[in-house]
């Protein structure tokens, strides 16, 4: 892998660590600190002149911290003269808000998508985007890995062969995305009549599909509060089925989460380490981490090498 270097901010610097090892690499060294009025500074102690640097940072909570180092960081290599910067983002925070939903109200997807160009990354490596259409609000090449050839043997597992599988999207919005595991799965698919009264609150109203007596595996990218995943874990058991898992690629795991998946019909939570789960997080016997280290490595070294990423996920 000659010709590269990685570096990684503070948000997941142990993922950082398992795709150098998968690459046989070092991680740069990037002294991070924050001064005491709350000012992010970074120096680098690697020369990155005429390299391929890739920066890896998810910017999950504290989100804005997150981002600054980014951003920080990506500047840091445009003006130490690296070749190109790809920006490798585990986890794209503020992605929820890639639309106005209401009058007098920002686009923050794509402003963050601004501010990344603007600091001089010249490509975007990130996994499951919460909406398609953030690829567009790019000027640079982005490329939208899935998590999905992590989650699949995961589920598989659970579920046993003689028992029925059903695949369930928590919203309309999710469809094609849960679509894409009940292919691959070769498993029905049912939708649930969901609807935000207001953020980070959701009902669900009913289920559409046949999941009476079968195993409903919920597909979603993103756990926070839990309230829509928890939600629909009762609508599917109140229709009939005879247990329900979740597969979410992203573990936000916000606020009252961890209780309500403790209390739910859930029997098992298989996520990513996409994002450092907190320690009430960790000490839950429902959720299951993947690493995602391998696939993050392997889109890198294709990456530098100007191979296809695409052929992954065939």
């Amino acid at each position: 892998m000659s010709g590269m270097k990685i570096f990684s901010g503070n948000a997941n610097s142990a993922l950082a660590g398992s795709i150098c090892d998968y690459l046989g690499t070092d991680l740069g060294r990037a002294d991070i600190r924050t001064f005491a009025d709350g000012e992010i500074s970074v120096e680098l102690a690697d020369n990155v002149r005429g390299l391929d640097v890739f920066v890896i940072q998810p910017t999950s909570a504290p989100a804005n911290t997150h981002l600054m180092e980014l951003l920080i960081l990506l500047d840091t290599m445009r003006r130490s003269s690296a070749k190109r910067v790809t920006a490798v983002l585990p986890y794209y925070g503020y992605a929820r808000q890639d639309r106005k939903v209401k009058p007098r109200t920002p686009i923050s997807a794509k402003l963050v998508a601004d501010l990344i160009s603007a600091a001089g990354a010249d490509r975007l490596l990130a996994l499951d985007l919460h909406a398609g259409q953030i690829q567009g609000f790019f000027n640079i090449p982005v490329d939208n890995l899935f998590a999905m050839p992590v989650l699949l043997p995961a589920i598989q597992e659970v579920v046993h062969t003689r028992e029925e599988l059903v695949i369930v999207s928590p919203d309309p919005g999710g469809v094609e995305r849960a679509g894409a595991f009940a292919k691959r799965l070769d498993a029905d698919l049912a939708v649930a009549d969901k609807r935000r009264p207001e953020p980070n609150v959701a009902r669900v109203y009913r289920i559409v599909g046949e999941v009476k007596d079968k195993h409903a595996v919920i597909v979603d990218d993103i756990v926070d509060t839990a309230g829509s995943l928890c939600e629909t874990a009762h609508a599917v058991m109140q229709a009939g089925a005879s247990s329900v898992s979740a597969a979410v690629s992203h573990p936000v795991l916000s606020g009252p989460a961890i209780k309500r998946i403790e209390e739910s019909p859930l029997s098992l939570l298989v996520t990513t380490d996409s994002i450092p789960l907190r320690h009430e997080a960790q000490a839950c016997n429902k959720i299951r981490v993947c690493t995602i280290a391998t696939l993050l490595a392997e889109s890198i070294r294709r990456t530098h090498n100007e191979e296809s990423i695409s052929s992954l996920f065939i």
